[in-house]
């Protein structure tokens, strides 16, 4: 029966979180409240093992909460389903969308998806923000050292030449040894 749940809630997610890997993180943040399969603190978790792995954001979520849930053929459901729906419309919209790419309610369909996407990854954002921000994972509030951090990270980012050449790997192996230096 878990495995039914799996493909229905990663093929919904597949279906409806248009945007990538970041737009699936509302929806991973509902599954962890309606279901015990992992918690919303777990979804910070699958987040940073997913940005810091090859592949997909999006897929490597689906294949970590899938994992959580019911082991490697949860991981599988979970990834297979959340492609699924993909393939599905890539295929349809391939036969079709050369004839219709003109058509006016095709462009206006287009033009109102993208704030709607990017409403859901502001959602996202927001989400792990005030997860990653706010609390550790043994509940406790934590805002002040890592605000400065992620300040500081923003600030080096947009507006010092050195930092924005920065490979993203190099600020996750920062954050990994701040946090074990405040962990001392």
């Amino acid at each position: 029966m878990i495995f039914l749940k799996l493909f229905i809630e990663f093929f919904k997610i597949g279906l409806f979180a248009i945007g990538g890997g970041p737009a699936t993180i509302p929806f991973l943040m509902d599954i962890a409240e309606r279901y015990d399969w992992y918690t919303v603190n777990d979804v910070t978790n699958m987040l940073a093992v997913s940005e810091s792995t090859p592949g997909p954001i999006g897929i490597n979520m689906a294949t970590y909460a899938g994992f959580r849930a019911a082991g490697l053929p949860g991981g599988l459901v979970a990834t297979l389903s959340l492609v699924l729906p993909s393939l599905i419309v890539i295929c349809i919209i391939a036969k079709i969308l050369d004839r219709f790419s003109k058509n006016m309610y095709v462009r206006s369909s287009f033009a109102t998806i993208r704030p709607a996407v990017t409403g859901l990854i502001a959602t996202a954002v927001f989400g792990i923000f005030r997860v990653a921000i706010f609390t550790t994972a043994e509940g406790k509030w934590q805002f002040p050292i890592y605000l400065v951090l992620l300040c500081a990270a923003f600030y080096g980012v947009m507006n010092i030449k050195k930092f924005k050449k920065l490979h993203p790997a190099v600020w996750i192996l920062c954050g990994a040894v701040i946090g074990i230096i405040f962990k001392l």
